[in-house]
């Protein structure tokens, strides 16, 4: 019998066949294990940050990007956004199961059946071993960060192969997100920003823009950072487990990808705890110079402070202090660095930061030192009958930063009257909302409130920290109603003036000058020389930054030295050597005591200035820098003035104005030495030379260690007598004009002048 079956009835029966046929191979495919390469799962927000692994998007679908996966027109968690239409579940289907991989570092994905919700992780679930299929996908995949089509690069590039560790080991859900998004979209231009260098650590320890990849600050990069550091440690001190570390953090934070100063400090302290080593965390928002104190008064083996300081607010910061108190110098960078090359993968505990909440390891140091801080600068205070009854008025800006309530502390401790903030920047924000650089450095933009709340309140003097509270900058009301903002060379010679005066005062035994000494980097105003010239104590000057001027004055104190008074040009003070670092905070209340004390012999800031030039010689000084975002134009600009005039000559005239001597501690060269070898240390990291000219002038140009600065810093000097300041600065104008048109070239180099 012939039996004719309805074509409708076949193509049924064919779908039915088909669709079982494929339920069965999906089964197969789920039983050998979850691909290797699919990245880690998202982490919800914890106590202090990202918490337990859950769902990365709890709805079905999204027709866009959320608003905090997505900041608009600037950068997409550090890396230029691409729009994207939809951003759903893979096929519709619900959340992704989340499982370990064994001795992989990060976690895989294994997707549960359409319509089912995966349950939770469970303590001790674990995975197969990855099938030798799931490697050959995982090869493909890598080959997709190149190009998605898979005709790409080779596939061991190293940004093929840092893009897929990332997304082995990333648990933060934002800065994962990204990636997976630049892989998706093939984007290479942004994945080489993301993966094509990591930041490099160095004495001034990491500073980069927060966002995704090894080239920026993010919770993965502060990990693998701090595995480094404390494997490096665990070498240097045997006793690391007993004496511990202290860490703390400024107010930044990038909403877009997650990151802030708090969680940071959390990831690093974890980190730590996780091998054994007690942690000394702040609980709140500190000063940077809070971290050495701490290291120095705990007896502890480092520091570390999370921070960008003065820093564009997109920008972070990792920075080191051992313990002797003082930043890291070489070699230790070198010997952190190379530790954490070899400390990439996270530790198994090292996303878990709940875990240091119940830990025995963890402490709060912040009301000890606090309060130790505050008695110890008390011993700093020389007039306090006259602090009492001054009638100097001040105000304070910490420019949205951590200093208000310090600096409110240091003039409790001085018995002074607290000064009038700012209240549109006296709170924390890192958006830093007012101001176009956070930076007081920067001068009149910067001051624009302050000058506006010193008017109404009748104050004469107002005093600016920098975010973290390490630097400080001072203006003074003129008699003519304009604002005088001091340079940092200037408050250099206030200050050092005053702390050398008061000190001989109190001290009375002139004995004591041959073991008294104050510090200043070699870019700064000699000024302090020629005070040290004539008064009888010891003058040095050392590399730029702290680092140098911090270990140098713990060398002389544990030699039974004094080290009165150190500072740099860029309005950094350490007034005080319980601090081996510069410090905003004690800079302040010092600076207030000075014009308290002064306004007693009607005298002014700007006045006694004049006074100490009349005195010891007028150090007239110009500072400013171009911008340069290209490494490669920076160092050509540099071997044209090693090569100026053939191989290997430097130029003999500026312009109108001969060089007379010539330093260049990139290259160790200085032909004032009979061997032409620089006395200072050298550096073949960082481009730095200085011209000594025929006149009396100095003129420094040098590579900023943390922005994309080429600065130069230019002094005249003239010996005591010489009442002629405009002359002066007319000469000191000319020949900074000569060095911008004929070393600088900033048209032939296409570099950014200063804003002013």
């Amino acid at each position: 019998m012939n039996l004719t079956l309805p074509t409708s009835f076949c193509l049924k029966f064919f779908s039915a066949t088909l669709a079982l046929a494929n339920f069965f191979i999906v089964v197969t495919l789920l039983s050998e294990g979850p691909p290797p390469w699919v990245p880690a799962p998202a982490r919800a927000p914890g106590p202090g940050g990202w918490g337990q692994p859950q769902d990365l998007l709890d709805g079905a679908q999204v027709e866009e990007v959320p608003t905090h996966l997505n900041p608009g027109a600037g950068a997409l968690l550090g890396c230029s956004p691409t729009p994207r239409a939809h951003l759903r579940r893979a096929e519709g289907c619900a959340p992704r199961r989340a499982v370990p991989a064994p001795g992989r570092g990060g976690l895989c994905r294994r997707r549960p059946r359409p319509g089912r919700r995966a349950p939770p992780l469970r303590k001790g679930q674990g995975a197969s071993p990855v099938p030798r299929r799931r490697r050959r996908e995982m090869a493909t995949a890598q080959k997709a960060v190149a190009a998605p089509g898979g005709s790409g690069p080779d596939p061991d590039t190293q940004l093929d192969q840092e893009a897929a560790r990332w997304l082995r080991w990333d648990q933060n859900p934002l800065t994962l997100q990204s990636v997976k998004q630049l892989v998706a979209e093939g984007d290479k231009e942004e994945l080489q920003r993301c993966f094509g260098a990591r930041m490099e650590f160095g004495t001034a320890g990491l500073r980069a823009p927060m966002g995704a990849g090894i080239s920026r600050m993010n919770d993965l990069t502060i990990i693998q950072t701090t595995q480094g550091f404390c494997r490096y440690l665990e070498k240097q001190f045997s006793d690391l487990k007993q004496r511990g570390v202290v860490i703390s953090f400024d107010a930044r934070a990038h909403p877009p990808s997650g990151g802030s100063s708090r969680r940071f400090a959390r990831l690093a302290a974890t980190t730590f705890i996780s091998q054994g080593v007690p942690v000394h965390l702040f609980s709140d928002i500190t000063p940077t110079p809070f971290v050495p104190y701490a290291v120095a008064h705990l007896k502890l083996c480092a520091g570390v402070m999370i921070t960008a300081s003065h820093n564009p607010k997109q920008d972070n910061g990792y920075k080191v202090y051992w313990d002797n108190g003082a930043q890291i110098i070489s070699p230790h960078d070198k010997g952190i660095s190379q530790a954490i090359e070899e400390n990439l993968e996270p530790w198994p505990q090292a996303w878990d930061d709940s875990l240091i909440d119940v830990s025995p390891l963890l402490h709060d140091p912040m009301t000890s030192i606090n309060s130790a801080y505050f008695e110890d600068l008390k011993k700093y205070c020389f007039h306090r009958n006259i602090n009492r009854e001054t009638t100097v008025k001040f105000v304070h800006t910490s420019v949205h930063g951590v200093g208000h309530a310090f600096v409110q502390s240091a003039f409790k401790a001085f018995d002074l009257v607290p000064p009038e903030a700012v209240p549109e920047q006296k709170d924390p924000d890192p958006e830093f909302p007012t101001v176009k650089y956070p930076n007081p450095e920067e001068g009149q933009g910067v001051l624009t409130l302050s000058f506006a709340l010193a008017d109404k309140t009748k104050a004469k003097i107002v005093l600016a920290n920098d975010p973290d509270a390490d630097r400080l900058a001072v203006a003074e009301k003129q008699d003519s109603g304009e604002w005088r903002v001091f340079s940092g060379n200037e408050l250099g010679a206030l200050l050092g003036w005053w702390l050398f005066t008061s000190w001989k005062e109190k001290k009375q035994d002139h004995s004591a000058l041959k073991d008294t000494y104050m510090l200043s980097s070699t870019v700064s105003s000699k000024i302090l020389r020629a005070i040290a010239l004539k008064e009888g104590f010891h003058f040095e000057e050392t590399l730029t930054g702290f680092k140098w001027m911090g270990n140098r004055a713990k060398q002389l104190a544990d030699q039974g030295k004094t080290v009165l008074f150190a500072f740099e040009e860029a309005i950094g003070y350490m007034c005080c050597p319980f601090v081996l670092d510069k410090d905003g905070v004690s800079a302040a209340v010092v600076s207030a005591e000075l014009a308290s004390f002064l306004a007693t012999k009607n005298l002014s800031l700007s006045q006694q200035l004049k006074a100490i030039y009349v005195e010891y010689g007028y150090h007239i000084t110009k500072a400013s820098y171009f911008i340069c975002h290209d490494p490669g134009t920076i160092k050509k600009l540099f071997e044209n003035l090693r090569n100026y005039d053939g191989k290997n000559n430097y130029p003999k005239t500026c312009g109108k104005f001969e060089i007379s001597a010539i330093r260049d501690l990139t290259t160790g060269y200085d032909d004032s030495q009979s061997d032409k070898k620089a006395v200072l240390p050298t550096s073949k990291s960082s481009q730095m030379i200085t011209f000594t000219f025929a006149n009396g002038g100095v003129a420094t140009m040098r590579t900023s260690g943390t922005e994309p600065k080429i600065k130069y810093y230019a002094e005249l000097c003239a010996p005591p007598g010489n009442s002629d300041p405009e002359q002066l600065k007319k000469e000191l104008n000319e020949l900074v004009d000569a060095i911008e048109e004929h070393f600088f070239q900033p048209q032939k180099y296409n570099l950014q002048p200063k804003a002013e």
